[in-house]
């Protein structure tokens, strides 16, 4: 699989509409950007620089800047139009609080940051890679963490098994229907499984992780077919 170029959008979304569709398609997805931020809540101090790699339209840090007045955000996706949108959603925060990075991926990351993040979040962007650069993205991310910093993961997961993929597959496809979505509409995403984005286990993304260096590695959130896993370095 070639590199993700920084003007791609690896989604099947444009980014102006990315907002409007992307709660028909993932199950719980605002669920995910809340556990997110309820997890960043607990940890004994507030964080001081925060990275959201795979920012799309800025959704999550919308969110976040709000309930985190004494952290700064770093705002890094591959695609320049995702960013764009961001830089209109957030707009009215100050340049002090928040910083747009270069587009890359997060596999090819390359810029000089002043000061390591406490926390990065990839919220739904990993699965587009395939093995190889997953693991370099996921690595990339234990590098640029301060130590004791926390790596927050959301992505599409894969079955144990192949009748475990079909039995995912239509429910998730129900829940597509029950949200509106035509049967084509339905169709032709669960088409993209292994083609376009390439999911992986839960104990694949355990082992990633682990083989990654960080030092606790946990599965704190699943359902239908994505997963929420942490780990600190």
């Amino acid at each position: 699989m070639p590199s993700i170029k920084a003007s791609k959008n690896a989604t099947p979304h444009l980014p102006e509409d990315y907002d409007t569709k992307i709660s028909s398609v993932i199950p719980y997805y605002t669920s995910i950007h809340q556990e997110t931020i309820n997890l960043v809540k607990s940890l004994p101090s507030c964080p001081k620089i925060w990275m959201d790699t795979g920012c799309g339209t800025g959704s999550l840090i919308c969110k976040a800047i709000a309930q985190f007045p004494d952290t700064k955000f770093l705002m890094l996706d591959p695609s320049e139009g995702m960013l764009e949108q961001a830089k209109e959603k957030l707009v009215s925060c100050s340049h002090e609080r928040l910083e747009f990075l270069k587009a890359s991926p997060t596999q090819e990351f390359f810029q000089e940051l002043e000061e390591r993040p406490n926390i990065i979040t990839a919220i739904q962007c990993h699965h587009y890679l395939d093995r190889e650069n997953r693991a370099k993205a996921v690595k990339m991310c234990y590098e640029l963490l301060k130590d004791d910093g926390l790596f927050i993961s959301f992505e599409n997961i894969r079955p144990f098994t192949e009748e475990g993929i079909s039995v995912g597959k239509r429910y998730w496809g129900e829940y597509q229907a029950s949200h509106g979505r035509s049967y084509e509409e339905i169709e032709t995403h669960l088409e993209r499984f292994g083609t376009e984005y390439f999911p992986i286990t839960i104990e694949d993304h355990l082992k990633l992780l682990r083989n990654s260096g960080f030092r606790t590695v946990e599965l704190f959130w699943y359902s239908y077919m994505q997963a929420g896993f942490y780990g600190i370095k």
